[in-house]
């Protein structure tokens, strides 16, 4: 990718063969200190439930991982009637004193968002066993054995192989080069199963259609690939994209929050008709900037297994079995294709339909070693 990628960090998955399951955990460029737990009532309290949260560093208003997950809070609190509470964080030394200030606030379910609060949250739990906790998109398995470190822990987590798939394949039918390109912020399993996703379904299409579509930037069998080493939008993002625009790559996926900013920079300067793919959030609903870009965008049902999580926590029925969001229960998928309907393949999204019914019945298989057991 010549000099674009000087200062590149380039990684092979290292915990994805241990199985483990962990989030990317967004970084945006906010700065300032941990804050105290707020109070915001939704409305008179139905009951004393109260559920609370605690930011991962890119804070509840980041377009993507926190703030969906924080609206799945607020949601459930509405239709409970109740008020929570959240600690925001800047920095990762603001997790374990945001998860005091909510046990010392009785929170009576603690959820963190993300992999990087993973040894904070298990550290918190074990010295709170009578506190709930839920963890975003991650196991809270620091140890790979395949088990959560503390036994009052629940696991949000997701496997999005199956989405990232299907967006693999809409990528295929699109290019007109023929090559399209994928790169992460780091190398954990919840950034590398979208990667895995994402080249089975190009090659997936290839056998189907008889092309020869490539992909840049992730190799699903040595599981080798590109990344930035973090999740900030910065100048190292969008060299990596540059790179890739460089190699004729015409369909681009970032898996790591707002790097797609980055991406979204370097097509602007290429000044040609690039397509972007999203993750996580429907990018086209939650950051408008770039719309005429997105192609599609593969979704975590963050919002879904937050609320679901924290309503049967009030009821009295909290349980430290993992909520696993699949294609089979809505749990992750792709957006619509906005903008671009009129320039996909007028039969693209019937062949999506048949590949996703596919996949949930088994007849096509997408596999990641980064998918969560189930």
């Amino acid at each position: 990718m010549g000099q674009h990628l000087e200062d590149i960090v380039k990684i092979t998955s290292r915990k994805a063969a241990l199985g483990g399951f962990a989030s990317l955990g967004v970084v945006t460029l906010l700065a300032g200190c941990g804050s105290a737990p707020t109070d915001d009532s939704t409305k008179s309290a139905a009951s004393d439930f109260l559920p609370c949260m605690v930011s991962d560093a890119g804070g509840f208003d980041d377009r993507s991982f926190n703030q969906l997950s924080f609206e799945g809070m607020k949601a459930a609190a509405k239709e409970l009637g109740v008020e929570t509470k959240e600690a925001e964080s800047s920095v990762e030394t603001d997790f374990p004193s945001n998860l005091t200030s909510l046990v010392d606030a009785d929170c009576d379910l603690i959820t963190s968002v993300g992999y990087n609060l993973s040894a904070a949250t298990v550290e918190s739990a074990t010295a709170n066993p009578e506190v709930h906790y839920a963890i975003v998109d991650d196991l809270a398995d620091n140890n790979f054995d395949g088990t959560t470190d503390a036994d009052n822990i629940k696991p949000i987590i997701f496997d999005t192989v199956g989405a990232a798939f299907l967006a693999g394949y809409a990528a295929a039918d699109t290019t007109k080069t023929g090559i399209v390109g994928t790169f992460g912020g780091m190398s954990i399993p919840s950034v590398t199963i979208f990667m895995d996703g994402f080249q089975q379904g190009v090659n997936y299409y290839n056998t189907e259609k008889g092309a020869e579509v490539k992909v840049l930037g992730w190799d699903y069998t040595t599981q080798e690939g590109s990344f930035t080493g973090g999740f900030e939008a910065n100048e190292k993002a969008k060299s990596l994209a540059q790179g890739l625009l460089d190699q004729d790559v015409d369909v681009i996926m970032p898996v790591g929050g707002p790097i797609y900013q980055s991406a979204a920079e370097a097509i602007i300067d290429s000044k040609k008709d690039i397509a972007l793919i999203g993750v996580d959030a429907d990018l086209f609903v939650s950051d408008p900037t770039y719309k005429d870009m997105y192609l599609t965008s593969v979704l975590k049902g963050l919002s879904k297994g937050v609320e679901e999580t924290v309503l049967s926590a009030e009821k009295g029925n909290f349980s430290t079995d993992p909520y696993v969001g699949t294609l089979e229960n809505d749990g992750v998928g792709i957006a619509p294709f906005h903008n671009w309907e009129d320039k996909v393949s007028k039969t693209l999204q019937a062949e999506l339909d048949d590949v996703k019914a596919g996949l949930i019945d088994g007849s096509i298989t997408a596999t990641s070693v980064s998918s969560p057991k189930q």
